[in-house]
């Protein structure tokens, strides 16, 4: 996606599903195994539970608190942003740039992750990555089974982003 300039679109429950994204992004950006591009956190409801999560390191696992040894705030790093206001989120149509946006709700079903697909999914230089099951009659199963025309706020969208799968962070 980065070498097409493309964005890549994740829909994420808020509470544990983002927070393990945070985490598992930041883990690869310091191993250099993807490049360090800009992510953003697009929920309000995800951002209060980061705050939550940073308040309980001692339900941290060993692997995560040596990492917390190593790198600090693993839900915190240079090229990651919270973004809480809706203008905030605006601004995010409007780069060019590639950009990871992590955004609710997981089925993409409502919240701010249907702005984003609504204004990248046209686009093949785009991804959407899949992080979790997706129940059947939503948009997120129509995404996964890559029906060639979604519906996104009641109007037609032609499927043209990539689209990738990741079944292992699903908590089913």
């Amino acid at each position: 996606t980065y070498k097409r300039g493309g964005a890549v679109i994740i829909p994420s429950f808020a509470v544990g599903r983002t927070q393990q994204l945070v985490y598992t992004l930041h883990r690869l950006m310091v191993a250099r195994d993807i490049p360090a591009l800009p992510v953003f956190v697009d929920s309000p409801l995800a951002i209060n539970a980061t705050s939550v999560f940073r308040l309980h390191p001692e339900a941290y696992d060993a692997e995560i608190r040596e990492f917390m040894l190593q790198e600090g705030d693993p839900f915190g790093f240079d090229s990651l942003r919270y973004t809480r206001s809706v203008e905030q989120s605006k601004e995010l149509n409007f780069m060019r740039e590639s950009f990871i946006v992590i955004s609710a709700s997981g089925m993409a079903e409502a919240g701010r992750i249907l702005h984003h697909l609504r204004n990248r999914i046209e686009d093949p230089a785009n991804t959407v990555l899949i992080v979790g099951w997706q129940a059947p009659d939503t948009l997120g199963r129509r995404i996964v089974e890559r029906e060639p025309v979604v519906r996104i706020f009641g109007e037609e969208h032609r499927l043209r982003a990539q689209v990738e799968v990741l079944n292992g962070f699903s908590g089913h």
